[in-house]
C-alpha cells in the first residue's frame, strides 16, 4: 500500500496521513502599474534634461572664455609700448609735485602700411571742358588725398591694384536726361573709357517755383570695383552742365585700394 493511505481492513494501520497547509496570506509580486513605468520614463527624461543643460551652460562658459581672450589680447595689441610713445611711460614716474597732465603722443600709421585712398567733394565753380564736374583742390578733414594725387579735377592713381570708385551728384530734375559718368584716361588707350554710368529722367510731380526746391532735386550714385594701374586719370563728366546742382556737400568722388 502506498505510503500515506488508510487501511479499513485491518483497523487504522500505517503511518499518519501527510497533512499539507496552505498559506493564504502568503506575499506575491504584482505586476508593475502604467504608473509606475511613467515615472521610470519621466524620470529618465529629467536626468538627460539636466545633462543636457549642464553641457549647454559649459559650451557657453568656453564661449564666454575665448571672447573674453580674445578681447584682451586685442586690448594688449593696441595699448603702445613704452618704446612707442617715446619713452612717456618713463614720463609719469617723475616728480609728484607737477600738475602736469602728461598727455600721450598722436602715432602716425606708417607710411608704407596705409593704403592708397582719395575723397574728394564738389566745387561751386563752373563745369569744366568736356563737361568735367570741377572739385576743390584745398585739402580738409572731410577731403583727402592719401597716395594719390590731384591734378585739374582728375584724380591720378600712382600704385596698381584694385579700388572701389565711387561718384554721386545732385542734378535739378526738369524733365531732362541727365547722364552721369565715371571715366578713366590711361595711356595705353587713346581714348578715355566709360567706367560706370547712369540716366536719369524724372519729371516732379509737385514741381516748385523755384529750381533749386528740395521737391526738384535728384541724385545719381555710381561705384564698382576695378583693377588700376599707375598713371590712370579718373574723373566725373555730366551731359547737362545746366543740371548740375553745385556744392561741396551735394556732389564728391572718390576711390581707396581694397
Amino acid at each position: 500500500m502506498a505510503q500515506g493511505a488508510v487501511s479499513f481492513a485491518g483497523g487504522l494501520a500505517g503511518p499518519y496521513p501527510q497533512v499539507f497547509v496552505v498559506d493564504s496570506q502568503a506575499s506575491y509580486s504584482p505586476e508593475p502599474s502604467s504608473r509606475r513605468r511613467w515615472r521610470g520614463v519621466r524620470g529618465r527624461a529629467l536626468h538627460y534634461l539636466v545633462a543636457l543643460a549642464v553641457i549647454g551652460m559649459l559650451m557657453e562658459a568656453g564661449c564666454i572664455m575665448h571672447l573674453y581672450n580674445r578681447t584682451r589680447d586685442l586690448i594688449n595689441a593696441a595699448q603702445p609700448s613704452a618704446q612707442q610713445v617715446g619713452g612717456t611711460a618713463q614720463g609719469f614716474t617723475g616728480s609728484e609735485e607737477t600738475n602736469e597732465i602728461p598727455v600721450e603722443p598722436v602715432r602716425k600709421p606708417l607710411p608704407s602700411k596705409q593704403k592708397h585712398s582719395a575723397h574728394l567733394r564738389g566745387s561751386n565753380s563752373p563745369v569744366l571742358a568736356d563737361n568735367v564736374v570741377p572739385w576743390l583742390e584745398d585739402k580738409s578733414l572731410l577731403m583727402f588725398t592719401h597716395g594719390m594725387v590731384l591734378n585739374d579735377s582728375r584724380l591720378v592713381v600712382r600704385k596698381e591694384g584694385y579700388y572701389y570708385v565711387y561718384s554721386k551728384v545732385h542734378f535739378v530734375e526738369d524733365c531732362s536726361l541727365f547722364k552721369h559718368q565715371v571715366m578713366m584716361k590711361t595711356d595705353s588707350y587713346g581714348n578715355p573709357i566709360v567706367l560706370m554710368k547712369a540716366n536719369r529722367y524724372h519729371c516732379p510731380t509737385h514741381k516748385s517755383k523755384q529750381q533749386n526746391s528740395p521737391q526738384n532735386i535728384g541724385n545719381s550714385y555710381l561705384g564698382g570695383v576695378f583693377h588700376l594701374s599707375p598713371g590712370a586719370k579718373l574723373y566725373v563728366t555730366i551731359d547737362s552742365p545746366t543740371l548740375l546742382k553745385p556744392g561741396a556737400d551735394d556732389n564728391f568722388m572718390g576711390a581707396f585700394m581694397i
